[in-house]
């Protein structure tokens, strides 16, 4: 998302929540050259482990290991697998790992209008999921006119060699079926994964599109990510100081016992009610930015239900007349709701209030909207026609 505002008013523009490990993806392009083969290895799967650091390790090429194992695009294996390493009799001919040519150098791309992440990564020769996972992007892979982009396995910038994904290895998967109303990030944050892993499990596009009715291959994720964020999200990087007090803030949450998703989605109407506003409203951005759920906190600081920054906690104090604590999930409501409905109160129109808890009321007025806050502004109407 857009980066943090130091007035009130910018200091809704945070990152949306995603607690989940980010998964890595590696695109990694091997050399095969005459030697003395040898016979096949066998190797089975540790924590931690990909198809590149595998092939690169035991001589042989990410190609050769996925063929011999009969192994997808997207190359996943999972901890215990035992993999063939193809090092000779398979007819493949492979350098020895001393002789492993790196890795292509990264490129960087300037966004131009009209990009999508998709045209991006086919132009370069890569993925989708390398990109999205290279630049902290998020569910919808909002991009935006002039951001620059590191874009994985292009060796320049008018690069179009194909790099092969290889995905880190995750303990266990699961199945999901879409149902209305939901989106990526809210799945992800239901199961305790992340956006870019379910993008790559599904090979989803730039906007990570679902339908009612899909199932959604749910992959595992690595212990850490229940009990940390991340310094960097949406291609950007946090203080230290932010980050430390975010991770303090989840720890806080994870330790305490957090109401339940409907109970935080009853929570969030009530509460709008007795504030006058509009409930649809409320619960469309909620879930827009948790999914119901109050145990997230971003790498910006952004805390529980409804992610609200600390110094927007503050404004929403002074606009209740009374201290917030964005912890307690009854006063994190609370922050929230009162934030809206000053921004409604004060902007022309439903929009422009919407995006302005996005991207912050002044930035929207100096600005005018970003290409991701466009996107924002319509996800959030349309959950609203679901809780109408």
């Amino acid at each position: 998302m857009t980066p943090l505002a130091t007035s009130r008013a910018d200091g809704l523009r945070r990152t949306a929540t995603a607690t989940g490990a980010t998964l890595a993806v590696a695109a990694v392009a091997v050399t095969a050259t005459g030697t003395a083969a040898h016979a096949d290895e066998q190797v089975t799967v540790r924590s931690g482990d990909t198809v590149s650091h595998i092939a690169a390790r035991h001589g042989s090429t990410v190609t050769a290991v996925r063929q011999a194992n009969g192994l997808d695009a997207r190359a996943f294996i999972r901890i215990g697998q035992v993999l063939t390493i193809p090092t000779g009799s398979s007819g493949v001919r492979v350098a020895p790992a001393a002789t492993t040519a790196p890795t292509p150098a990264a490129a960087t791309y300037t966004v131009r209008n009209g990009d999508t992440v998709s045209h991006i990564a086919s132009r370069h020769g890569t993925t989708v999921a390398a990109i999205v996972s290279a630049n902290g992007l998020d569910a919808r892979a909002f991009i935006r006119v002039g951001q620059t982009l590191t874009i994985p396995g292009a060796a320049g910038a008018g690069s179009a060699a194909a790099a092969t994904p290889a995905v880190a290895a995750a303990p266990a998967s699961a199945t999901h079926t879409v149902a209305g109303g939901e989106t990526v990030s809210a799945i992800a944050s239901r199961y305790g994964t992340t956006v870019s892993a379910i993008v790559a499990a599904n090979g989803l596009d730039a906007r990570a599109f679902i339908r009612i009715g899909q199932t959604l291959t749910i992959p595992g994720v690595a212990p850490a990510a229940a009990t940390s964020v991340g310094s960097t999200f949406a291609g950007r990087s946090y203080p230290a100081a932010t980050v430390s007090a975010a991770n303090a803030n989840l720890a806080a949450l994870r330790a305490s016992a957090v109401p339940s998703k409907a109970d935080m989605r009853a929570k969030i109407t009530a509460t709008a009610r007795a504030y006058g506003v509009d409930p649809a409203l409320a619960l469309a951005v909620a879930f827009q930015e948790s999914g119901f759920n109050h145990a997230v906190v971003s790498p910006a600081n952004a805390i529980g239900t409804m992610q609200v920054i600390p110094s927007s906690g503050k404004w929403a104090s002074d606009l209740v007349g009374r201290p917030l604590d964005l912890l307690n999930p009854d006063d994190n409501v609370v922050a929230g709701v009162a934030i809206l409905r000053s921004l409604v109160r004060n902007a022309p129109d439903l929009p422009t209030a919407i995006a302005g808890y996005y991207q912050g009321a002044s930035s929207v007025k100096r600005n005018g909207m970003f290409t991701d806050t466009k996107q924002y502004v319509a996800n959030v109407q349309s959950h609203m026609t679901r809780f109408a």
